[in-house]
């Protein structure tokens, strides 16, 4: 197992009990107690666990806790890449997508330069400054509008009226959490209205979600996990999310990530 492979496991047993220990974990994983307590002491840089006497303990998170998209941007960066490069993959030229607000989506739009005659509708100021900025003729970009949030998203009734007058090819939708019944969740009641409206004008759903959102529950569901066609993730997603969504969404997409890199 991968050491983001075993942080996956230990993240999801610490929000799942609120509370890991070092010895159970070295039962669990068969590994060395240093070798767990270096996992621990990463995920606690990362801002994931607190660390205790005897083990961790998880950081709670309120479902309404929204950080802001400066905070958010310097997370699972690496993730994030190998994510967008995957999910870029999925875009043919000519056709007209959508993409949610959102650090992993806004990492995906910088990797569609290359593709031509997109017509793009956003919700999103920072995805949107990206896709005007690449320079491309021949290339749409729709920014809808409404209320600002701390993650730069326009949501409320304009940006839903907007976007209930469209048809789009796919839309890409980056979320807060996702779990095994709530489903695809957001911290923010308005901008789940405006991300539930995006889904709605797209024929296929792209989710875009690192190992790190899984277990993590915001207060509103955008969608069920049945309702992707397809989510895309890396591989620090435990063995438990990986069988879970990949037999509750269409397809899981798995991107390999350079343990190098991170």
């Amino acid at each position: 197992m991968l050491a983001r492979q075993r942080q996956a496991v230990i993240l999801e047993e610490a929000r799942r009990s609120g509370a890991v220990r070092v010895s159970d974990l070295v039962l669990r994983l068969g590994v060395s107690d240093m070798t767990v307590r270096r996992d621990l002491d990463v995920l606690a840089g990362r801002g994931l666990v607190e660390k205790v006497y005897g083990g961790a303990t998880s950081v709670g998170g309120k479902s309404t806790d929204e950080p802001g998209f400066e905070a958010k941007s310097v997370r699972q960066r690496t993730q994030k890449e190998a994510i967008a490069s995957l999910a870029a993959g999925l875009v043919r030229p000519g056709t007209a997508i959508g993409i949610s607000a959102g650090t992993t989506t806004w990492t995906m739009a910088r990797a569609l330069e290359s593709i031509p005659g997109l017509t793009i509708v956003t919700n999103s100021i920072q995805v949107a400054d990206v896709l005007r900025g690449s320079g491309e003729a021949d290339r749409t970009v729709v920014l809808t509008g409404g209320v600002r949030t701390p993650s730069d998203a326009l949501v409320g009734p304009v940006a839903v009226h907007s976007l209930r007058s469209l048809h789009l090819d796919l839309v890409f939708l980056g979320v807060h959490g996702m779990a095994d019944g709530p489903g695809f969740t957001t911290p923010n009641l308005t901008e789940s209205e405006t991300n539930r409206a995006l889904v709605e004008a797209g024929r296929k759903l792209v989710v875009l979600a690192d190992h790190t959102k899984w277990g993590i529950v915001g207060i509103s569901t955008i969608a069920d996990l049945d309702e992707a066609d397809v989510v895309v993730s890396d591989d620090g997603l435990s063995e438990h999310a990986r069988e879970t969504l990949a037999e509750q969404s269409g397809e899981l997409m798995v991107a390999n990530v350079d343990e190098d890199d991170e």
